[in-house]
């Protein structure tokens, strides 16, 4: 099953990515040749941005998606993200991450979930990871470099001490209206020509102690209405975002693969809309000012 048609935009230097990307958590729980399947299907479609992380079920993440890439590597952009904040723990987490994906090179590496000010200055202090991502950059073994955040005092700083290629980030409309969630960052990023990557553009909200969990890998309630999903996929892409990644779970990131080459910006009247729908909704996020 194809899927022409998926536009691509700027990313950085020259590389453009398809605005729908396939994340790692999706691979959880997957059979190897499900895995196989699913990242031929992705490829197919025109899908070249995939996003995994070691801490994606202890490795099984990483390990599945680099028994699916021989053969298409080099057609890819891969991303791979680290936990740690020391320069000793991002080296080795770096090196096993290569290792476990069959790759010399990441195309981006990422501080991920920057959580708060201590974090960021972790990051930055002598013998912090920054270290050892400018090392590995200098040696061609990650080509770009940035990092994601649920916060947006953490991500403002983090985009004031370097000048990071990408933040991944949460983009979401009910985030938005209802938690003053992200706007402030992508603007502060936009000016910087800082490359946007988006997460949690199909995140409903926290899940309600009624909701049944259909979705074991996904830790917030996501939009599995295809009506629903189409406009918060052209919400969060009409953002000034490059790529998005949509819920770790195969049935919705087939829902969004399906619907990849025809979401077109929210018109202004669309857009107003679709935020005043939120009334009443509990947002995933909120920004501390809120």
């Amino acid at each position: 099953m194809t899927h022409p048609g998926i536009p691509r935009r700027p990313f950085r230097d020259g590389v453009e990515l398809s605005i729908l990307g396939l994340g790692g958590m999706t691979l959880l729980g997957m059979t190897q040749k499900g895995v196989d399947a699913l990242v031929e299907e992705a490829a197919a479609g025109g899908v070249n941005y995939f996003d995994v992380a070691p801490f994606y079920g202890e490795g099984e993440a990483e390990r599945k998606l680099g028994r699916a890439l021989p053969g298409r590597r080099e057609r890819v952009f891969l991303a791979c993200k680290t936990l740690e904040r020391s320069a000793a723990g991002a080296r080795a987490e770096l090196e096993r991450s290569l290792r476990r994906l069959g790759t010399d090179h990441f195309d981006l590496y990422q501080f991920h979930s920057v959580a708060g000010m201590g974090e960021v200055e972790e990051i930055f202090a002598p013998g912090g990871a920054m270290e050892a991502f400018a090392e590995a950059r200098r040696g061609g073994v990650i080509r770009h470099i940035g990092f994601s955040a649920h916060s947006v005092e953490a991500a403002l700083a983090m985009l004031d001490r370097h000048p990071f290629d990408s933040i991944l980030f949460p983009v979401n409309y009910v985030c938005y209206a209802r938690g003053d969630f992200g706007p402030q960052v992508l603007e502060k990023a936009a000016r910087q020509g800082v490359a946007r990557l988006a997460i949690k553009a199909m995140a409903h909200g926290p899940w309600r102690g009624s909701d049944e969990r259909r979705y074991p890998n996904c830790w917030y309630r996501p939009i599995d209405d295809p009506v629903l999903a189409r406009k918060a996929l052209r919400f969060t892409l009409s953002e000034g975002v490059t790529a998005l990644i949509p819920p770790g779970d195969e049935r919705l990131f087939r829902m969004a693969l399906g619907m990849a080459a025809g979401l077109e910006p929210l018109s202004p009247a669309e857009r107003e809309e679709l935020l005043a729908s939120t009334r009443g909704l509990r947002p995933l996020m909120r920004s501390r000012s809120r």
